[in-house]
């Protein structure tokens, strides 16, 4: 079986539609980018997505949190690359981090840690994911070493190291 890749990467240009009247990335927009990104990496790695599962089986993920941190600005028409992993997850759970970079990766601008819930959109409540996701979870978990978001950040703005 081939192996996945447990760190997801991808790039893409800042829009002026999503920028404040100083060129820089309105913080509202971070999380829009951070959630694309994810959504069409989990389709092309995974080939999870989640819009057909909820079409096909009334199941998804709903965000139940969202830790944010700005360090620098992401600018207008600007490349950033962007990184995501699942960093833990339990039978109805998600918890991933995500990264946005300039384009080379030298400067680390935002990081988020989101939760997902699986959830049933039919019954209207919190879901168990399936044997199958468990099984996919296990093998891209990217755990981190810190334990809270506070610790994580500070060991990124200390570190050169970013995962």
């Amino acid at each position: 079986m081939k192996q996945l890749p447990k760190v997801l990467e991808s790039t893409t240009k800042i829009r002026f539609q999503h920028c404040d009247p100083f060129n820089h990335l309105n913080n509202g927009s971070y999380i829009d980018y951070f959630m694309n990104h994810r959504e069409d990496m989990l389709i092309k790695y995974y080939d999870l997505d989640i819009y057909t599962i909820a079409k096909k089986t009334g199941k998804s993920w709903v965000s139940s949190s969202n830790q944010i941190a700005y360090l620098k600005p992401a600018f207008l028409m600007e490349t950033v690359t962007i990184e995501s992993q699942l960093i833990n997850y339990n039978n109805s759970e998600l918890f991933v981090e995500m990264r946005m970079y300039n384009e080379h990766k030298t400067h680390l601008k935002s990081i988020i840690w989101c939760s997902f819930v699986h959830f049933n959109l039919l019954e209207q409540k919190r879901e168990t994911h399936s044997n199958d996701l468990m099984s996919l979870f296990k093998d891209v978990n990217h755990p981190v070493l810190q334990n809270s978001f506070e610790n994580r950040l500070k060991h990124l703005k200390t570190n050169s190291i970013h995962s």
